[in-house]
């Protein structure tokens, strides 16, 4: 079948980013390009390891500029407002105003809010930080994937290179928490936020080398102000309702109220966008079982991620006493075998498709929660966590690389940017559900000696992978429809 595909170089331009696929070496993807993804798994990784290694500062935090214990969390929920609530309209920023313009504001944004960050003197200016980090990386992180949609052109390079994305995305949540226990132990939590400078300064100087000027200049007739001040205000609703509920209770007037406001004004959303001429997010793309399938599987994939990443910190660190660092290094064999998964996956899915593969890690997935469902008070690291967090790790290795081919497979020149905010709307408000959802679960005898409920909420964990698992061999699309669609990936021009 590749051997009957067009080999043309007449619509390349300098700097473009455009390239024949046939001139791949023999990794299969040219070094060029190897450089360009390098550079953006880089920046992606600054945003990743920023939400996972404050995790593991807030103790120190809360000391240093004396926080009380339950407001220290919305060093946390400050950020993770801002971010998920702006990602559709950072995606569509980067479609109109280009790509590579958004991605270094969200840089130049990310990278001075550090700053901020670790120069804090109280709670507010800690706070307020974070919220600016929070947009900077809504800009950066939709827009950096829009890159790579826009620079991988032949279908399998493009699913090597998305999972190459979707590792940095799952394993670099692991390596935050141990970058963070070192970081905070060995220096102070300042450091956390002060290492993204050097970061952030060196990505930028690079990008102008690596990454492909945009063309075009930038387009804001086409930017849908209603339709962003709606998706932002209702998934802002929608994140902070999920962010409250274990300490509001999921049944009280706050998390009902908030939840079904932010749902109204979702459905409301969705009917601007179906009768607005330049919508911030198509709709009808969610009718493509690839899109609108692989965004409920990305919901499900994330819940399960961050729920269980939860989980395992509070068992090794409640029940077993482990120390901060310890827990970090625990973490690293979860890291590892998810780079196994998503290197596998990103291999068979050019082969066999999205349903087996995506049905097949969410399987093995939940067998992963549910070897982790028997941890015991009396256990230890060996026999009650590494086994079922290398199964897991491993299974959704293979869903995290397989969702980021369904949602971006079949983009269109004008929308990348748009499918890669929607993309990463579903990872932030699916790990929103799990954390909540299992914390819940499983905070109710944690710390008195009893981890029955940590069993419990990985029994959870488990059944929504294994729904998950069954979903997928439903709603994804064939082989047959899928694979054609994938390997004549559309040349995307930067503008």
């Amino acid at each position: 079948m590749h051997g009957h595909r067009r080999r043309s170089r007449s619509h390349e331009t300098p700097g473009s980013g455009a390239h024949d696929p046939h001139d791949a070496t023999a990794e299969g993807i040219p070094s060029r390009l190897k450089r360009l993804l390098g550079l953006l798994a880089i920046a992606q990784l600054m945003v990743i390891l920023d939400i996972t290694a404050v995790n593991v500062a807030l103790p120190d935090m809360a000391e240093s500029l004396d926080i009380s214990g339950g407001d220290i969390g919305w060093a946390v929920t400050s950020y993770s407002l801002v971010f998920g609530s702006l990602l559709l309209l950072g995606g569509r920023l980067a479609d109109l105003v280009g790509r590579r313009r958004v991605f270094l504001t969200g840089l130049g944004v990310f990278t001075t809010a550090s700053v901020a960050a670790a120069l804090a003197g109280s709670e507010e200016t800690l706070f307020a930080a974070r919220a600016a980090q929070g947009l900077g990386a809504a800009l950066l992180s939709p827009a950096a994937l829009a890159i790579i949609m826009a620079t991988f052109t032949d279908g399998r390079q493009r699913a090597q290179a998305l999972g190459v994305w979707g590792a940095v995305g799952g394993a670099g949540a692991a390596v935050g928490v141990l970058l963070g226990g070192a970081l905070t132990s060995a220096v102070g939590w300042e450091a956390i936020f002060l290492i993204n400078v050097p970061v952030g300064v060196a990505v930028a100087i690079a990008s102008f080398k690596v990454i492909p000027a945009d063309v075009a200049g930038p387009r804001w007739s086409g930017l849908d102000l209603s339709g962003a001040v709606l998706a932002t205000a209702s998934i802002a609703t929608l994140v902070f309702a999920l962010s409250q509920a274990s300490s509001a209770g999921w049944d009280s007037f706050q998390t009902l109220g908030l939840g079904l406001l932010a749902l109204a004004g979702l459905a409301t959303f969705a009917i601007v966008e179906l009768r607005t001429r330049h919508p911030l997010l198509r709709v009808q793309r969610l009718g493509d079982r690839g899109v609108g399938g692989g965004f409920v599987m990305m919901l499900a994939v994330s819940s399960v991620l961050f729920g269980s990443f939860l989980l395992v910190s509070l068992y090794m660190q409640s029940v077993l006493g482990t120390g901060a660092m310890a827990t970090g290094l625990g973490f690293l064999p979860f890291a590892l075998a998810l780079a196994a998964g998503v290197h596998v996956g990103s291999h068979v899915v050019t082969r066999a498709g999205l349903r087996i593969p995506m049905a097949s890690g969410f399987a093995i997935a939940a067998g992963g929660m549910l070897l982790l469902s028997g941890v015991d008070e009396r256990g230890s690291y060996a026999s009650d966590v590494l086994p079922g967090m290398l199964v897991a790790g491993a299974g959704l290795g293979v869903v995290l690389v397989s969702v980021s081919v369904s949602i971006m497979t079949g983009t269109q020149e004008d929308e990348s940017g748009m499918l890669s905010g929607l993309k990463t709307t579903g990872h932030e408000i699916g790990g929103s559900i799990g954390i909540a959802a299992l914390a819940t679960i499983a905070t109710g005898t944690v710390g008195h000696s009893a981890v029955g409920d940590l069993g419990d909420a990985f029994l959870v964990a488990a059944a929504i992978a294994g729904s998950a698992s069954l979903i997928a061999m439903i709603l994804l699309p064939s082989a047959a429809s899928f694979l054609p669609k994938l390997r004549l990936a559309p040349r995307i021009a930067i503008h």
